[in-house]
């Protein structure tokens, strides 16, 4: 199991930014029309204009409303009532605080069960936390630089010395990663998550290599895989990414679960022989 503090994800929003034009920002983002988030957030149109012109200061409960209707990050929704000039309304506490024991219990649990298949957990930085055997699995091979603490999924998978020269599908599965990153950097607008995708967005794709060699029995995949070479075999996963509903601290707000889910009966069979 590896477990790292998570990096904290700042907001871009300028410091001096006023209430008025972040929350314009976050309905246009939503395509939401003032009345439709008036009549949403029991308001009216007129004092929604008000407030995005700066003319009226909206209450630390109209804030946290309107938030929640244009359903804002929680870290988000704290720059929002700042700019309004209010307290932070969610916290932000350290992953390994014992606060969070049970969460980490619970997350290390979850995993551990969904042995042998691959399973990890990370933070809005994709810095991982958590992760169980079936990852480790797949990680042999990688350059140990790339295994120092604190451990990127991002960088584990598409640096020329990661994942990246095994997986076959290398352009299609690089595509997918890196339009992941953009919709969060869209959600987050955080420096540092751009300043990481820039950086594995740079990293070389080789022109030729695993990722041309066609399949020696052709699957009917039901979504995107991920086909890496694992021990002179190709083992293909399906993966699927899971937040927590309804979170009430920063950190809990910006954890994920993703599972890699076997996407053909060969994998599946290799990976139970393991027995692991």
């Amino acid at each position: 199991m590896t477990t790292a503090v998570s990096a904290a994800v700042s907001s871009a929003a300028p410091p001096d930014k006023g209430v008025g034009p972040l929350l314009r920002a976050w309905r246009e983002r939503r395509r939401v029309s003032q009345l439709e988030l008036a009549l949403r957030a029991d308001s009216s149109a007129r004092h929604i204009s008000f407030i995005e012109t700066g003319r009226s200061r909206p209450s630390e409960e109209m804030v946290l409303r309107l938030a929640e209707h244009l359903d804002v990050p929680v870290r988000e929704r704290n720059a929002l009532l700042l700019a309004a000039g209010y307290a932070p309304h969610y916290p932000e506490t350290p992953l390994d605080d014992p606060a969070l024991g049970a969460l980490r219990e619970g997350m290390e649990r979850l995993i551990q069960g969904y042995e042998p298949y691959p399973a990890l957990v990370v933070d809005a930085m994709y810095t991982v936390v958590a992760a169980n055997r079936g990852i480790t699995m797949l990680l042999a091979g990688v350059a140990e630089s790339l295994l120092v603490p604190p451990l990127n999924a991002m960088r584990l998978t598409l640096h020329p010395e990661g994942l990246a020269p095994r997986i076959r599908n290398l352009r299609e599965w690089r595509g997918h990663l890196l339009a992941q990153m953009e919709r969060q950097i869209a959600l987050y607008r955080s420096d540092a998550l751009r300043t990481l995708y820039e950086e594995v967005a740079a990293y070389p794709v080789p022109e030729t290599g695993p990722q041309d060699r066609e399949p020696a029995e052709p699957v009917p995949y039901f979504a995107l895989p991920m086909q890496v070479e694992h021990e002179g075999r190709v083992l293909s996963f399906i993966s699927s990414i899971s937040t927590f509903n309804t979170p009430m601290d920063v950190t809990v707000a910006e954890l994920a679960i993703e599972t890699f889910l076997p996407a053909d009966p060969a994998t599946v069979k290799y990976l139970h022989s393991l027995g692991t």
